[in-house]
């Protein structure tokens, strides 16, 4: 068999309404149609979606996964007929920190210059593509490296790592520090969204322990309160001032690659506009 849209569309309806009976209204379907075309759907990826043990149904681990899938597909064939929201349609540009750092604004302000009819979203999401790979957006501004199959990506410039500090603390006497510098005290990690881990450090060479958080305001919040040190960009240090945090250069620890990525497969008709914009500002500057 081959997965239609009818398939996608009543899996999302069961996903909503947990209950295949108002899935089944919501479709103007009857019960046994949505059971069956449930059916069908799990059979052709050969995994269960849905949990029919429990009183109330609920999704899977996998059926949680493929509902993020399944929504970005629907979303984009509605986009793809709908020849009225071409050129009207929100350019969504995703980032889980600093975004484009020192270009942000210039991005900002030329896009709305140029493009009066797309409007161009900056949204913070934290996640590890900065929701690109679910579909939230149509195009991510990533640090690191990128792995996500489907992504296409472009190297747009690369930042200095600096360590993030607490201000009251003896490293933040010195003006430069180096990775050894940081390895005698935990270290704060992002492991969603950052650029850091214990690799960062040599074997045998690591910070004793490490504390681990979801977003840049906790992982601000943790080294400020004295938990650990943390290790970033110099956009971090930028866009993300705070009383009780200080940075510090690092002398010895590589570059962060910044990327602006995009889905290969039928991407906004604006991502073309977007990456020859971002690349002409960063050669400018």
């Amino acid at each position: 068999m081959s997965i239609e849209l009818r398939h996608l569309r009543c899996f999302l309806a069961i996903a909503e309404e947990r209950n295949l009976t108002r899935a089944a209204a919501a479709l103007h379907l009857t019960q046994p149609a949505v059971s069956r075309t449930l059916a069908a759907l799990e059979h052709h990826l050969g995994v269960r979606l849905v949990d029919r043990s429990t009183h109330h149904l609920d999704l899977t681990p996998e059926g949680r996964a493929f509902r993020d899938k399944a929504a970005a597909a629907v979303i984009a064939f509605e986009y793809a007929i709908d020849t009225s929201l071409l050129g009207r349609r929100p350019l969504r540009l995703g980032h889980a920190w600093a975004a484009l750092g020192p270009y942000t604004t210039p991005l900002l302000r030329r896009w709305q210059q140029e493009h009066p009819d797309t409007p161009l979203e900056l949204l913070r999401i934290d996640d590890r593509t900065a929701g690109l790979a679910r579909g939230e957006v149509d195009a991510a501004v990533l640090r690191g490296p990128v792995d996500t199959p489907g992504l296409v990506t472009e190297l747009l410039f690369t930042e200095p790592r600096v360590a993030a500090i607490t201000s009251d603390g003896p490293l933040a006497e010195s003006t430069t520090l180096t990775l050894a510098d940081l390895a005698t005290e935990p270290i704060v990690l992002n492991p969603v969204a950052g650029t850091t881990t214990p690799d960062l450090w040599p074997s045998g060479a690591r910070p004793p322990s490490a504390v681990t958080v979801a977003n840049t305001d906790d992982w601000l919040t943790a080294i400020a309160a004295g938990r650990g040190a943390g290790v970033s960009s110099t956009s971090t240090e930028s866009l993300y001032p705070h009383p009780g945090v200080t940075y510090r250069p690092l002398t010895d620890a590589p570059t962060v690659p910044v990327l602006l990525a995009w889905r290969a497969g039928a991407p906004h008709p604006s991502v073309g506009a977007l990456v020859r914009l971002a690349r002409e500002l960063v050669r400018r500057h």
